[in-house]
C-alpha cells in the first residue's frame, strides 16, 4: 500500500499508527520496521539501515534475500518519504529489489509507503525506459484527504480538554477556514492561538 498526500497531511503519523498495530492485528503477524528515507543518504545507507532495524547482518543482493527469508519474523517495511528514492544516490535497482522481496503471499517483506504523488509519476525514470515503476504494481494507492469539519472540531476540543482555555466559535471557524483541513496547518494555528489565549490570561 502507498499513502499519497501533500506534505504535512498526516502520512507519517498514519504509518506509525499502522506499525504499532501490525503485530497484533496482521495475520500472520509481521515485525514492523519503520524507515524515514529523509534520514538515509543513498542505497548503501538504505541497506545498512534496513538490516540494522530488522536485526540481521549488514548485507545486500543475494545475502539480503537469504537473511530475510531465514529471519525468525516476516517484516512489514514502512518507508516514509519514499520520494527520496528519486534523488542522486538511488537507482531503479533498489526498487526492483524491494519488489522482488515483497511479491507473493509468503514474501519476507510486505511494503507500506508514503509519497506526495503516485508512484508511476514519482519514478518517471521507469517511463523513460518504457517500463512501469517496479513498486507501482504491488502497492495499492490510498489518497489521504484533508480533515473534514467534524474531525477538525474534535481535534480542537481534544487539545483544549483539561486546560482553562476555550476558543470562541468565531475563532474556531477562523481556524477551520485558515487551515483548509490540513492537519499540520491546523496544529500550528491552534498552537499559536492557544499561546495568545494564555498570554491574555496572564
Amino acid at each position: 500500500m502507498v499513502l499519497i498526500g501533500e506534505e504535512g497531511i498526516g502520512k507519517s503519523s498514519l504509518l506509525w499508527a499502522i506499525c504499532r498495530e501490525v503485530e497484533i492485528r496482521m495475520q500472520p503477524p509481521r515485525q514492523p520496521v519503520f524507515l524515514d528515507l529523509n534520514e538515509v543518504d543513498n542505497e548503501d545507507d538504505f541497506y545498512r539501515a534496513l538490516c540494522h532495524e530488522v536485526g540481521i547482518p549488514e548485507c545486500e543482493g543475494y545475502m539480503l534475500t537469504r537473511n530475510l527469508r531465514s529471519h525468525k519474523n516476516k517484516i512489514l517495511l514502512a518507508l516514509d518519504n519514499v520520494g527520496k528514492m528519486t534523488w542522486q544516490g538511488f537507482t531503479r535497482q533498489v526498487r526492483d529489489k524491494l519488489r522482488g522481496l515483497a511479491e507473493g503471499s509468503n514474501a519476507p517483506l510486505k511494503l507500506i509507503l508514503s509519497a506526495t504523488e503516485p508512484l508511476d509519476k514519482l519514478f518517471n525514470d521507469s517511463q523513460n525506459e518504457g517500463k512501469t515503476s517496479p513498486l507501482a504494481g504491488i502497492c495499492q494507492e490510498e489518497h489521504i484527504q484533508p480533515w473534514d469539519e467534524a474531525t477538525m472540531r474534535t481535534f480542537i476540543a481534544n487539545r483544549l480538554a483539561g486546560t482553562d482555555v476555550n476558543f470562541t466559535d468565531e475563532k474556531i471557524l477562523q481556524l477551520l477556514h485558515s487551515s483548509g483541513g490540513h492537519p499540520r496547518k491546523l496544529m500550528q494555528l491552534c498552537h499559536q492561538t492557544f499561546a495568545q489565549y494564555v498570554e491574555n490570561l496572564q
